[in-house]
């Protein structure tokens, strides 16, 4: 459920008209629902409560938002104030979910290439955990923990060699996938930290791919950490914390049905029943997806002779990539809605590319110059990957609630994007 309807004759977001924002603000623009965030949020949480997957010390799990999905402060800030932690694969993420009010015992620390000045800054700010993918990292956690006098927690991520993900590009638990270690791996690692002075290993971690509409490889991966959860303890170390990732699916327009968060939450609490330890989660696209739409104008409509129809907006590639990097489907909605038979268009932007195309052939309401679309589902992975190709301004971010909204990154001005280059002395 999201909080993007229409009514009567216009799309609005909780009790704001989009069409108030485009004028306003201008297009293209990111739009975001609180209520859509916060219920999601909710949902998740409730479900796994309700069937005893528990955190530390029997209170609720650790749910750990991924900021990559959506990073905006405000987005992070709405989610903190719920409870939420944070997933991290940088220092500035940490950052951003440190400056959204997000307490550092909340954030988790992931990535497969941190620095020695990423792990630093993580450690001197006391994040909860770093999740450790591979041997040579834990060597570098180790000793920049002993140079600042501390003992690092972590967590051995492992890869448990569970094909799933939506797309090639987002599936990260096969063995040849860059994250990780093997199970084999993850016990001589576990031992080998046990016994460092620079390190304190709390726990395990998986993360085996995004956007999963069957909870078939979850359930094969979570029962292989169990198993090893209960090797390790069988050979005397302390597992306290078990990290399962993210990756559930949401309901994109013409993707499989994913499992409910209930359903989820379900399938955990069988497959891990009598273990005890401290649950972590790392969901990003199940909580922001559908939280947020792409808001953009219609520039023209191109007929060619052959009758292809091109509709041309003033959004592109470099504002919302997950068509051409990952083939995605968005639902593109009119936010005023014309009377009239559908008609086929190639949705396209203005950048200089072919793979500036949003979708083919696809079947849509009549629309002309000066129309406004809404891109939906566009809450995760959009505007956290916007760039400025093409000398493009940023994309300018929205957050509703009620009937009032607030943008909470504004767009730049070319005078903006211009001053942070330098000429070189001699030019």
């Amino acid at each position: 459920m999201d909080h993007f309807e229409y009514r009567g004759d216009e799309l609005y977001c909780e009790d704001v008209p989009l069409a108030r924002i485009a004028d306003e603000v201008g297009t293209p623009v990111y739009v975001y629902s609180t209520a859509t965030l916060e219920r999601h949020f909710l949902v998740l949480r409730d479900a796994l409560v309700a069937a005893g997957v528990r955190g530390e010390r029997g209170g609720d799990p650790l749910i750990a938002f991924a900021v990559k999905a959506n990073s905006n402060v405000a987005v992070l800030r709405t989610l903190a104030r719920l409870g939420a932690g944070a997933d991290t694969v940088s220092e500035g993420e940490i950052r951003r979910a440190l400056a959204a009010g997000v307490p550092p015992e909340k954030i988790v620390f992931s990535g497969v290439g941190k620095t020695d000045a990423e792990i630093a800054f993580a450690l001197r700010d006391g994040v909860a955990e770093i999740n450790v993918e591979s041997e040579p990292e834990l060597q570098t956690v180790s000793r920049v923990a002993r140079d600042l006098g501390v003992r690092a927690a972590v967590a051995i991520r492992v890869n448990p060699d569970v094909a799933a993900g939506g797309h090639a590009k987002i599936a990260t638990g096969k063995s040849e996938n860059k994250f990780g270690v093997s199970f084999a791996e993850a016990e001589r690692l576990y031992a080998k930290a046990s016994n460092d002075a620079g390190l304190r290993p709390v726990g395990v971690a998986c993360h085996i791919g995004s956007q999963i509409t069957d909870l078939a490889p979850m359930e094969a991966a979570f029962a292989k950490m169990r198993g090893l959860v209960e090797r390790l303890r069988g050979e005397g170390l302390h597992v306290e914390r078990l990290d399962l990732g993210g990756g559930l699916g949401v309901p994109y327009f013409n993707q499989p049905t994913p499992p409910s968060p209930a359903d989820y939450a379900a399938m955990i609490a069988r497959v891990m029943n009598g273990l005890d330890v401290a649950f972590a989660f790392e969901p990003g696209r199940v909580i922001a997806a559908n939280a947020g739409v792409l808001v953009a104008k219609v520039t023209h409509v191109h007929v060619r002779p052959e009758g292809r129809r091109f509709l041309v907006l003033d959004a592109a590639m470099n504002d919302l990539i997950r068509p051409a990097m990952y083939d995605a489907f968005h639902d593109i909605r009119p936010v005023r809605p014309r009377d009239g038979e559908p008609l086929v268009y190639d949705v396209v932007g203005p950048v200089c590319e072919t793979g500036d195309t949003f979708t083919r052939d696809r079947a849509l309401p009549p629309l002309d110059g000066g129309d406004l679309v809404a891109f939906m589902s566009a809450g995760a992975y959009g505007a956290a990957m916007a760039s400025e190709y093409n000398s493009r301004l940023l994309v300018p971010e929205v957050l509703v609630k009620d009937s009032g909204y607030a943008v909470v990154r504004p767009r730049p001005t070319y005078e903006d994007m211009l001053a942070r280059e330098r000429p070189a002395p001699w030019l």
